[in-house]
């Protein structure tokens, strides 16, 4: 049990870093630590003005940014309960999220502002821009607000770091945010983190991603997302870092560009980024038939294993200490090549209702295939009769753990039993800790004698072969048949007409059959012209094409 409390770090990552840049909306001018610090003391004179109270709910609807960042933080250190929104759900979806929370004050970005209805939020008393925290709506009963506008608040803006004080208000029990996750199984439901379960993940971060103070960080996954929360915001603000935010997930050539100009230390990302920039820059030169003979030559093999390292890691920026990637799983052969040209790249697992890290090594212990190592303050459990061999279902305590769903005691009795989160992943645990995630339990499709059929390891392979830009495995009529959406860039590099795509991807059919076990192959190749929607960490939303 964790005998620490997570808003004084905050505010001695404050005090400490006080004149270091902090947060910056990429490319844009930096925020220092103690403009940070001003701004969150505004705020809080903002919230009293506005009759919060410890526990009063607050909406955070928008893109990433540096106000972002401001009033996340800045609700946390009060002791109310932060609900960030994600910035591409529907007008429809932010409206009853904002509702469903309870949420009494809305923070909103003015394009997603203008597609509200205010009328229909039944307990917001006040909105206020994401943009400059100027005041757009208030309920008609609300009382008027007195207080001076930020840029105005001569006390605010000669604020020193010896007076940079927050009363802590909060018990490690208390709830920190509600997260409403898109999920991957349909409507969301509110994730209720509890202050331990985001100070969990902060100290086991402290522990292992050694980041150095005043390192640049490039933040692209959304905020509103406990992965990028944690790790991407809270754990370097706390560690002095100057964290630049892009507003959405870049195409491989923007993620690129920015980070050779940022030279960040340590990025967080998703398999799909990597995936993509293995397949776009990589995969056309290892192929050819003059490189694989080549990298047959023991001596030329480790030269050019080294050249294509060197080069991975300028392209990152070259001052790449670790790349971690989460939140679904990674490609086996794009993890077997990086792990060939030893690059620093490690895989962690995690779940919202987690806050959200459940394992993770780095890339010097990184087991091939695994998703790490159980972390500090939780215990992992394999529901399964050998839970190294036979994969069963992980069950989790511990610190991090949630609270359970907000107004769903359904939905929390049935992931909450005997006191352990039914995770809903299936896999193994070895003896050291190590997890092996096999796939989701509401995907395992069964074969005709009753084997186990995890359509993600069909998945993997498939998107492997030539032409094919993603792909998704079903089973449909006792018979399994993949959806693919092309790579239609490569295909227009290449000069295929479109007509062709049908014969090329009958020919993967074949190729992926070979290497399946009878129970496991396809029966058909379905072409689809859109790319399937996602999660904010970039899994395919399965209940849509079931």
């Amino acid at each position: 049990m964790i005998n620490e409390k997570l808003i004084p770090y905050i505010v001695s990552s404050i005090q400490e870093h006080w004149d270091l840049p902090a947060l910056t909306d990429y490319p844009g001018p930096a925020l220092s630590y103690a403009e940070v610090g001003r701004r969150i003391i505004w705020m809080h004179h903002l919230y009293k003005a506005a009759g919060i109270q410890k526990g009063t709910k607050i909406a955070l609807a928008g893109k990433n940014c540096s106000n972002w960042a401001v009033v996340w933080l800045s609700s946390v250190m009060y002791g109310a309960t932060i609900v960030p929104i994600l910035a591409n759900f529907s007008p429809e979806d932010t409206q009853h999220i904002v509702n469903h929370s309870d949420a009494e004050i809305l923070f909103i970005s003015k394009d997603k502002y203008d597609s509200l209805d205010c009328e229909q939020l039944s307990k917001v008393r006040y909105v206020f821009s994401l943009e400059d925290y100027q005041l757009l709506n208030s309920a008609p009963k609300a009382p008027k607000l007195t207080i001076s506008d930020y840029t105005q608040s001569q006390d605010i803006q000669n604020l020193r770091k010896q007076d940079m004080k927050v009363e802590d208000v909060c018990d490690n029990e208390d709830i920190a945010a509600i997260i409403y996750t898109s999920g991957t199984t349909g409507f969301s439901k509110g994730v209720m983190l509890p202050h331990r379960s985001l100070l969990a993940n902060l100290i086991v971060a402290r522990e292992h991603l050694l980041f150095s103070v005043g390192a640049k960080v490039l933040a692209f996954l959304p905020l509103a997302h406990a992965y990028a929360c944690s790790f991407d915001l809270l754990y370097p603000f706390t560690r002095g870092n100057h964290i630049n935010f892009l507003d959405r997930i870049p195409v491989p050539k923007i993620l690129l560009a920015a980070l050779k100009d940022l030279k960040p230390e340590v990025v967080l990302t998703v398999p799909l980024l990597i995936e993509k920039i293995y397949k776009k820059q990589l995969q056309p030169t290892i192929e050819t038939p003059k490189m694989q003979t080549l990298l047959k030559i023991p001596l030329l093999n480790k030269l050019i294993l080294k050249k294509i390292h060197d080069k991975l890691m300028l392209a990152f920026g070259g001052n790449i200490r670790e790349l971690i990637t989460g939140g679904a799983p990674m490609n086996a052969e794009v993890e077997q090549f990086m792990k060939k040209i030893k690059f620093p790249f490690t895989i962690g697992y995690g779940m919202t209702e987690c806050g959200p890290l459940i394992s993770y090594a780095n890339w010097q212990h990184h087991r091939f295939e695994s998703s790490g190592q159980q972390v500090e303050f939780l215990e992992i459990k394999v529901k399964s009769p050998d839970p190294q061999k036979v994969p069963g279902e992980f069950m989790i305590r511990g610190d991090q753990v949630f609270k359970g769903y907000y107004k769903n005691e359904d939905a929390t009795k049935e992931m909450l039993r005997d006191g352990w989160l039914y995770t809903g992943d299936i896999g193994t645990l070895d003896k050291d800790g190590f997890v092996f995630i096999r796939g989701r339990s509401k995907n395992v499709i069964l074969g005709p004698s009753g084997e186990n059929i995890y359509p993600e390891l069909v998945e993997q392979k498939l998107n492997n072969l030539p032409f094919v830009g993603e792909a998704l495995v079903l089973e449909r009529e006792r018979q399994l048949h993949a959806m693919v959406y092309p790579d239609f860039e490569s295909l227009d590099a290449e000069g295929i007409p479109e007509t062709r795509v049908g014969e090329l991807m009958e020919n993967n059919r074949k190729e992926l059959n070979k290497a399946l076990a009878d129970f496991s192959r396809i029966v058909k190749i379905h072409i689809v012209n859109e790319p399937f929607q996602k999660t904010p960490t970039q899994k395919i939303k399965r209940y849509l094409y079931s």
